[in-house]
């Protein structure tokens, strides 16, 4: 097992480096050329700049969703790197507030000084955006030298320390992301940055007052940070604001009564704040305004009739608020919010100073009690549930109880805390959550007709739209009875664990069980799953317009993604997951051309008699003893997909697979010409002769996993040839 585990890697490591041949002949200048091998060496040599040698024609790099060179008269207009590090909003914050060096960011020889003084040289550029690299320590002041920059993103670092003030004399910029960082501080002056349109400053630390800005901006992102001020009344001069995302701040005061009317509004993001007083009853929207969340807050009285009443085309969140509509669900009372808003109401200096200090002990004192007296409640009620509870768990935590009615019974909905490693964020996804069946309805509308996406034996498929605006699907699975509540709270634990940016990750899960059912048996299981919009590999290859944008180095990259994603199920969790269904129409594409693995296999733990999966519907009482079988078909079928994505042909039958094998195993032995007739004519000119080659010999070894007469020296000669053949090429 170990082998073939082995050869993946080997295969990966060569898919990868074939990734970055050079097809053209042209250079750019020589200083020029130096910067960029300076970057690579700063950079710490990450994997997307790996394939750059003396011979890399910079200007003429084939298209790659990571790596973009754009050169104008020998001089570089754009230089964009994306690395795969991990960035700080999927970390756990350090608790001393000092950023501590790990394999997430560069070294400790690291520089982002260095890196600047270099990248400054590039007295042409238009376009940087360096992302998930690992880099780290204060942004320097001199990045102010590009003054010709228009689109500025260093996202998804480890930058810390304040936004430098030299950034408002950088008249040019048009997009300005620094989101995903450790930023602090206050942000200077914005507002003469008149040409600017898109600013990003999401998931850092930045307060506590609101940004002043300049009101040609199209987007505004500043979401998760720690401003505490109103937003300024200016706000409703933005008459070309498209997108504002101010949530989980600790913003007060009242939400602007124009703001839902902009001009050009189309997506208000206001939740988790401190929002309060009343909405006025006339205020209007825009008429293409399609999402408001103004969840979280501690508004009063009643939402206004533009955004209250229901629509087709606008969301409209308002959870967790002191609103009095009747049809609304899930409010606090109105005290809740008269308190908080006096909690967090900014101090009056005055004559009236010393009562309006009284006053507000006062009311301090009486906030603390009743905030004491709910805290001891809610501490008795978990532990006469506690006491109650006939099941024992490692989870150490309540259910929620939801009245709702059922002919069945009342259903006990699972909002328990999850363990340490459910809670673990994958890269790109937010962390994984336990939903509440409220929460799944509203996704759904009620599990709508409109929102079946299709139909099979094991249950439905739903389109969703979760709180935060995201898109997902839901998966509603009806369990047998024989499907325990503990075991199920096992599957869904190791479920959790199956995130990759290389899978189609589950984002969360609801159980619903009936009160009335024996020993509390689990009726329900709703999957939510990373929605991914951009269609399947085989729509790509089978779509001559989509085809069109699969060049070689986009098929080497989606394969590598494959490739991955299997070698994670297999090695990357505990026990792995082998036999996974991988078809081309199973190999979903997202908007940057990443592979992401739509169906795999997933097994509940084992019970006397065998038992069935809830996902997959096969029985799996025999799915240890076929580990190894299993671990060879999927590489078998890795193969099987390079191979359709190098002649651009889905493969329908072992048949046709292996007249296709033969042909290509003749031309092999042949001249070059014979076996770029066989490749897929839309790649052809954007690859070399020896990347070709060498992922059809690599076809042909991952087709013979299956086969009995591939002897363990022949793979583990080839595993050798391929390292020492990448090893050459890197040397």
């Amino acid at each position: 097992m170990e082998i073939f585990r082995g050869f993946l890697c080997f295969s990966i490591s060569l898919l990868t480096f074939h990734f970055f041949l050079p097809v053209s002949i042209a250079q750019l200048s020589p200083s020029e050329t130096r910067i960029l091998f300076q970057v690579q060496q700063i950079l710490e040599y990450p994997e997307v700049l790996w394939g750059w040698n003396n011979w890399t024609n910079f200007c003429y790099l084939p298209p790659n969703p990571s790596l973009s060179i754009v050169c104008s008269d020998s001089h570089i207009t754009e230089l964009t790197v994306t690395g795969n590090r991990t960035s700080p909003s999927h970390l756990q914050k350090p608790t001393s507030g000092k950023l501590l060096v790990s394999r997430q960011t560069l070294s400790d020889k690291f520089s982002i000084d260095s890196l600047f003084t270099i990248v400054t040289k590039l007295s042409s550029l238009k376009v940087l955006s360096l992302v998930s690299l690992g880099l780290w320590g204060p942004l320097p002041a001199k990045i102010n030298r590009l003054n010709s920059l228009e689109v500025l993103n260093i996202s998804s670092n480890f930058i810390y320390g304040e936004v430098p003030a030299s950034i408002a004399s950088m008249k040019n910029l048009k997009s300005l992301v620094l989101g995903d960082n450790l930023l602090n501080g206050s942000v200077p002056d914005l507002g003469g940055l008149q040409g600017l349109q898109e600013l990003d400053f999401s998931n850092n630390r930045l307060g506590p007052k609101f940004p002043s800005l300049g009101n040609n901006l199209v987007i505004i992102v500043l979401r998760n940070n720690s401003l505490r001020s109103e937003i300024p009344s200016k706000i409703e001069d933005f008459d070309l604001l498209q997108r504002l995302d101010v949530s989980s701040n600790k913003l007060i005061g009242p939400i602007p009564a124009n703001l839902f009317a902009l001009p050009s509004i189309e997506y208000l993001n206001l939740a988790d704040n401190q929002f309060s007083g009343a909405l006025s009853t006339n205020v209007t929207c825009n008429a293409n305004l399609s999402f408001v969340d103004v969840s979280k807050n501690l508004l009063i009285g009643k939402l206004p009739v533009c955004i209250g009443s229901n629509s087709r085309n606008r969301t409209v969140l308002s959870w967790w608020n002191c609103l009095g509509n009747g049809s609304l669900k899930y409010q606090h009372p109105y005290r809740f919010c008269h308190k908080e808003a006096l909690a967090v109401k900014p101090p009056v200096r005055g004559r009236e100073g010393p009562s309006a200090m009284k006053l507000g002990l006062i009311l301090g004192i009486i906030g603390g009690i009743i905030g004491a007296v709910g805290i001891f409640g809610l501490l008795v009620l978990v532990i006469l549930r506690k006491s109650n509870r006939n099941e024992a768990d490692n989870f150490n935590c309540d259910s929620f109880v939801f009245n709702k009615t059922s002919i069945r019974g009342s259903p006990i909905i699972d909002g328990r805390h999850v363990p340490r490693s459910i809670r673990a964020p994958a890269i790109g996804l937010s962390p994984y959550h336990v939903f509440t069946l409220e929460e799944m309805e509203d996704a759904t509308n009620n599990f709508d007709p409109s929102n079946l996406v299709k139909e099979g034996s094991q249950g439905q498929l739903y389109k969703a739209r979760l709180r935060d605006g995201s898109m997902a699907l839901v998966k509603c699975l009806k369990l047998k009875q024989k499907h325990s509540y503990q075991n199920l709270q096992q599957q869904m634990e190791m479920i959790s664990k199956l995130r990759h940016r290389h899978l189609v990750s589950v984002l969360g899960h609801c159980i619903v069980t009936f009160q009335d059912h024996p020993s509390n048996t689990a009726t329900t299981v709703l999957i939510v799953l990373e929605h991914v919009a951009n269609g399947s590999l085989r729509d790509h290859l089978t779509d001559w317009k989509k085809r069109e944008y699969l060049k070689w180095p986009q098929r080497m990259g989606i394969t590598t993604g494959i490739a991955r994603g299997i070698q994670f199920l297999h090695t990357g969790i505990v026990p792995g997951v082998f036999g996974n269904d991988l078809k081309i129409e199973n190999i979903l594409l997202d908007d940057s051309l990443n592979a992401k693995i739509n169906s795999y296999n997933i097994s509940l733990p084992s019970k006397v008699g065998g038992s069935e999966s809830p996902l997959s519907g096969q029985d799996t009482s025999d799915h240890h003893g076929s580990i190894e079988i299993a671990e060879k078909n999927d590489i078998y079928q890795l193969g099987v997909i390079l191979l359709e994505a190098i002649t651009g042909k889905p493969i329908t039958s072992e048949s046709e697979l292996d007249d296709l094998k033969l042909q290509l195993e003749r031309t092999l032995s042949e001249s070059p010409s014979r076996l770029k007739e066989l490749i897929d004519p839309s790649i052809r000119g954007t690859f070399a002769y020896d990347s070709i080659k060498t992922a059809v010999e690599i076809t042909f070894e991952m087709s013979r996993q299956r086969l009995k007469c591939a002897s363990n020296h022949r793979r583990r000669s080839l595993a050798l040839a391929v390292f020492d053949s990448s090893s050459r090429r890197m040397d």
